[in-house]
Order: structure tokens, then sequence, then C-alpha cells
């Protein structure tokens, strides 16, 4: 009890002190974390603008949808990985233009954007987005009914701020135009400019040169120090800026490829499809449920299929099946479903009506109809399509031109094909009901219609199995210290991916890597795969073997990289002694050759702006050391590539002077402005604050 009154106020003093720090902490834990899952959720920053994932991930997922629509088929690794690039670019783009464009001051108008919409000359994206797909033209029509139905959105539609966002890549657009048209406005080249570049390309050296080459000195009899390391590497220190991440490892493949077994098993399944084609009763329908391309059932002309499969299919006769036939990895067979004689092109002229403007796709035919009639009783074509047509094809009278098979949907390409010149038609497709004049038939060759099966030779699950066996028993011993002594014991190939970049699609002998690298990004130097990592066909087992940061490389990473350079570098001492000892008293370079028992090399026709020593190396110290000698002056011994030199001039052949200086100076300033935006683009991308998360995500 003495103990406590006496201590009894340090007591109370420490009680408070702690209950201020928890509350303390407690307020401001949280806020930590917040941040700390804040920033987690970030796909980067760029000059302090932060790029939420959320956001970031929708432009990637809408970017996607676009290519598959654009390419016609499901995404893979690579095609995310080159969405997500382009979306990260334009970001990065649109961050730094902002910047730049608001402290100068450049803007669109309204009117401005006004005229990029439908004005005489659109912005690209809207005639890209308006443009019909049948005819490949402008359909201004189009574009018209679009901004009319857009005018009548709610404020808060979503298809509203879809336009308000497209409408600010064309001002964005713009802005990058009227930014780079400034940037080439300020290039200019001086009338001396362009005449040295005119001497530059034109102007001829002849001389002699005697030639110490590194390679006469054996690398084993050079010995390197820390001090010529740290020398070579302090003169060119600017050379070991890494502007980006980069990561390297090591890594064992364990081949899943099919075996002989795989092969003949995916053989006798197709050839067990092939003779229930024979008899199968729906053929269009036995080749889409069995088929792994989805082949469509149409016509085909000679020498559209692979070659195997194209000579068979043109020998076989109507109900026939042929195959299966091996081609590059996968079995194909096809059952002849019609052979005829019909026109290799078609040149057609055609009136579009949209079922939307005309109350549904039976009034449209009924309308259709009414306008095939009055064509057939004399009607003008010309005349009827500028009066309903609702495509561009309205301002040509109609006109389609002349297409081959392929170029159009198949139920317009088969009625057109299949009806007679002059044939007058009503043909509903998926872009609306068409009124089709066939103008003209040419050409004339045998086409097949065609139900195509194929099959790919697979890897079977007995294959997979045991490559996954393999590397799962691999997996299990290997741990940081034994990678290399482990792989090497059980007589496997270890395989190195150096500096590999945050984004980077591909690694020597793996197809879409992207989960790895996600993996390496997020792993320290030395440590082992957390799995067995699944690539197709294959099973890879890793180490990550070194990180190199973003900023200078410090001497100990790049000391390997160097070792060539600066051991040429002590050879270049040694070599000059060598030299300038027969450089000593000499008049010639034929008496320096001489004396070194080397022979003087002459070199003829050099030009300054192509440093190339014919027979050697490009040797651009030794060729500007040659503009700049007297003839017959023998120069000082000069440092190389390929070794140590002396030269001496014997004559220089000048260039008549330009009669037309004018067009040098505009050929290097168009040269110059088409180099000066992605030049400036550099230096603002230099200059910027970025980080970049993207491989925490993708």
């Amino acid at each position: 009890m003495t103990f406590l009154r006496n201590r009894a106020g340090l007591l109370v003093v420490w009680a408070i002190g702690i209950a201020l720090v928890a509350f303390l902490l407690g307020e401001i834990i949280p806020q930590l974390l917040g941040n700390m899952n804040a920033n987690q959720n970030q796909v980067g920053k760029i000059n302090g603008e932060k790029i939420e994932y959320l956001t970031f991930n929708q432009e990637v997922e809408a970017g996607i949808s676009n290519m598959r629509q654009q390419m016609g088929g499901a995404s893979n690794d690579q095609l995310s990985t080159y969405v997500v690039e382009n979306v990260w670019n334009q970001h990065v783009s649109n961050a730094l233009l902002a910047e730049e464009v608001d402290r100068i001051g450049l803007s669109v108008g309204s009117s401005e954007l006004n005229d990029l919409v439908s004005g005489q000359n659109p912005s690209p994206q809207i005639v890209q987005s308006f443009t019909n797909p049948q005819t490949g033209e402008f359909d201004r029509n189009q574009l018209s009914v679009f901004l009319t139905n857009i005018r009548n959105e709610p404020a808060n539609s979503v298809q509203k701020q879809q336009w308000e966002n497209f409408l600010q890549v064309i001002k964005d657009d713009r802005l990058q135009q009227k930014y780079n048209q400034l940037i080439q406005n300020s290039v200019y080249v001086t009338s001396l400019e362009a005449k040295e570049e005119h001497s530059q390309r034109n102007k001829i050296a002849n001389f002699s040169y005697v030639l110490l080459d590194y390679s006469s000195i054996p690398d084993k009899d050079v010995n390197i120090t820390d001090a010529d390391y740290k020398t070579y590497y302090d003169a060119h220190k600017k050379e070991f800026y890494n502007p980006s991440e980069t990561r390297s490892i090591r890594y064992v493949v364990f081949d899943a490829q099919p075996t002989a077994a795989d092969s003949a098993a995916v053989k006798a399944k197709a050839e067990e499809l092939a003779r229930g084609f024979e008899t199968a009763e729906n053929d269009s329908l036995y080749a889409a449920i069995n088929s792994e391309t989805k082949y469509p059932v149409t016509y085909y002309t000679q020498g559209n299929l692979s070659p195997a499969l194209d000579s068979a299919l043109f020998n076989a006769s109507v109900g026939s099946v042929v195959g299966p036939l091996l081609s590059s990895g996968t079995y194909e067979m096809a059952k002849v479903l019609e052979s005829k004689v019909g026109p290799d092109s078609v040149t057609a002229s055609h009136i579009l009506l949209n079922p939307a403007l005309e109350g549904g796709i039976d009034q449209a035919t009924v309308k259709a109809d009414s306008i095939k009639n009055l064509l057939q009783n004399g009607a003008s074509f010309a005349d009827l399509a500028s009066q309903f047509g609702t495509d561009a094809s309205r301002e040509d009278g109609g006109k389609l031109g002349t297409f081959g098979r392929g170029a159009m949907i198949p139920e317009f390409e088969n009625a057109v094909f299949d009806g007679k010149t002059g044939e007058v038609l009503v043909v509903p497709t998926q872009y609306g009901v068409h009124v089709i004049r066939i103008d003209n038939q040419s050409g004339s060759s045998r086409v097949i219609k065609a139900a195509i099966i194929d099959r790919t030779i697979q890897s079977s699950k007995e294959t997979l199995n045991a490559a996954y066996t393999e590397a799962s028993e691999f997996f299990g011993k290997v741990n940081e210290e034994n990678f290399n002594e482990l792989a090497t014991d059980a007589g496997y190939t270890v395989l190195n991916g150096t500096e590999i970049a945050p984004m980077q699609t591909f690694i020597q002998d793996l197809e879409n890597p992207r989960e790895l690298i996600r993996w390496a990004y997020k792993a320290e130097t030395g440590d082992i795969t957390d799995k067995v990592y699944e690539l197709p066909n294959k099973y890879v087992v890793a180490q990550l073997s070194e990180i190199r940061e973003e900023g200078y490389l410090p001497l100990n990473t790049v000391k390997n990289d160097i070792k060539p350079q600066v051991i040429n570098k002590i050879k270049a001492k040694t070599l000059t002694e060598q030299l300038n000892g027969a450089l000593t008293g000499a008049s010639s370079i034929e008496e320096v050759g001489q004396k070194l028992s080397k022979p003087a090399v002459k070199a003829e026709n050099i030009v300054f702006a192509n440093p190339i020593i014919p027979g050697v190396a490009q040797e651009s110290t030794v060729v500007g050391t040659v503009f700049g000698l007297q003839p017959n002056t023998l120069s000082k011994s000069i440092e190389g590539s390929r070794g140590v030199y002396a030269v001496s001039v014997h004559d220089f052949v000048n260039p008549q002077q330009p009669q037309n200086l004018d067009a040098i100076k505009r050929q290097s300033i168009n040269m110059l402005k088409q180099r000066a935006p992605g030049s400036v683009f550099q230096v603002l991308l230099e200059n910027a604050d970025i980080t970049d998360n993207r491989a925490r995500f993708y």
C-alpha cells in the first residue's frame, strides 16, 4: 500500500498517457488502413491524378468487347493485354496533353465540335461509327437519325452519357491535332543546316587505316580490377538508366505436348465423325455440334480452304464426305452438299428500307414490294433510291459496285449470285429490307456448298497429368538455394527470362505467361513460384532471379553486362601504346603498317552520314575523325568499337552545290515534323511523375 501511495501519481500519468495514445491510434490507424486499401485499388497515378481500378477496368472491358466484335472471336490473354496497354497509354496521353493544353490555352468551341460531328469534314470517329457495313461508305442519313434520337434521350440516360463520352474523345483528338500542329509549325531548317545536311550525305572521303583488333589479345590474358569496372561505369552512367522496373526469372518447362497416342486418338475420333457425317440427317446441325471452328455452311470457291481439303473437296461428288485430312495439326473433313457453276462477281444496286422507320418488318416488306412493282413498270432506280433509300448508296443512285463472294452477308450474297442479270429482288436481312437489282454478273467458276468439321490434335488427360506430376515433384523439392543444381541433376534445362517488363506478353518458349509475370512482380529475389503454373500444353516452375529498379542501375547489377566493354577498354590501353609507338616518327600510314606488320587498308567512298567501314563495323568515332583531318596527314590513335585505329586521308570529293536548296530544306523539315510530336511527348513522359500498378491486376 505504501508503494502504491508513493507511486500513484506516476501510475495515473502513465494510465492517462496510454489512454491518449490509444485514442489517437484509434483515429489514425483506420485512416492509414483506409489509405492503404485505397492505394491497393489504384491502377496508377499520373502527375498526382489517381486512376481507380473500377473505372479503368470498365474501360478495359469495353475495349475487349469492341475488339471481339471487330475480330469476331473471344479474347485471350494477349488481346486483353493489348487493350490494357491501349487504355493505359490513352490515360497517360490525355493526362499529359490536358496539362499542356491548359498551359497554352487551347480549346475546342461548340461550333467547331458541331462541325466535327455533322459538318462537311466530320471527325474520323464519326465516319467510322456511321459507315454503312454493306457499302463501306459514310451514311449521313444514319447519323441524322441518330442525332435526332439522342436529343430526345433524358439527360441522365446511359445512351446520353455514352454519347457525351464519345464527344469528349472527338474533342481530345482535335486538341491533340492542334497541339501537334503547333509543335510541327515551330520546326524550321536554316539554309546553312540544309547545306551541311547535303554535305554529310554526299561528301566522299577516301582514306587508309591500320587496325589493331581487340581480338588480337585473348580475353583470358586481361586482368580486370574493380577500378576498371568503376571507371567504365562512371564514364557511361547515362547508359545504365532504367526507365521502368524489370524483373528476371529462371524457369523449368515441363512439356505436355500431344503424344503419338494422343494424335492417334484424335484421328480415330475424326474417322468416327466422318462415318457419322455420311448418314447425318441434318448436315448443318451435325457440323455445328462436332466442329471446333464452326465454319459457315456456304459456297466455297477453289483456293479458299486448306490445300489438302480444297483439293479433295473439288474432286468429290455431291453427297460424299472427304477426309479426315491432317493439316497443320488439325484433322479436317467436309461433306459436299451442292456443286454448281456461278458468277465470279456481281454488280448490283439496292434500296435499303429501315423497318424501324416503316413500322416494322411486315410494313417494310410491303413497301419494298411496291417499289419493286414501280421498277418493273419502268420507274428510275436512281430516283427511287434517292427518295426511299436509308444508307449512303442513295447518294449514288443505290449503286453498290462490283463485288465477289464473301463481300456481303449470306442472304444478300445468295440472292444476287443465284439470280439473273436484270432481275429485281426483295430480300430481308439483319440490316433491313433490300430492293435489289442485279445489274451484271461476270465470270464463271465452279463453287461447292460444303459443311466442314475440324478436330485439333490436343494433349490427353494422361499426357497432361504425367507432365503435371513431374512438375509437382520438382516443385516439392526445389528451394531458393538449390534451383539450378536440382534442375541440372534431374536433366532439366534451366531457361532465363531476362528484363521482363510489367505488362510484357511473352517469355521465351512460353505462351500467354501473364499469370507468371504477375507473380514475378509480387515476389522477392530468390523466391520460388507459389505453385506449378499451367500454360497451354506446358507446366512451369520458376525462381525470381533479379529485380532491376527504375532509375540508375548500380554497378553490381550491370557488372556482368559491361564486362566485354571493360575488357576492350583495358585492351585499348595496350593497343594504343603499340600504335602510338608505330606512329612516332612515321611519315605515312603505310609506314605505320610496316612497323606493326599490319597492312594499311583502303576505305573508299565513305560518307559522314553512313559511318560504316566496309568489312569491319560501324565506326562513328573513326569516320568522324576522318572528316576532321587534312589530306595526307596521320591521325593520332583512335579508339573504335572493333579496335584501335590510325588513319590517313587520301582525298575528299566535294559534292556539287545543290541546285534546289529549298527542296532539301523542305525534305529536312518534313522529316523533323514527323518526329517532333513523338519527341515532345517523350520529353513530357520523362518529366512526368507516373506510378504504374497494372501488374497487380492484369
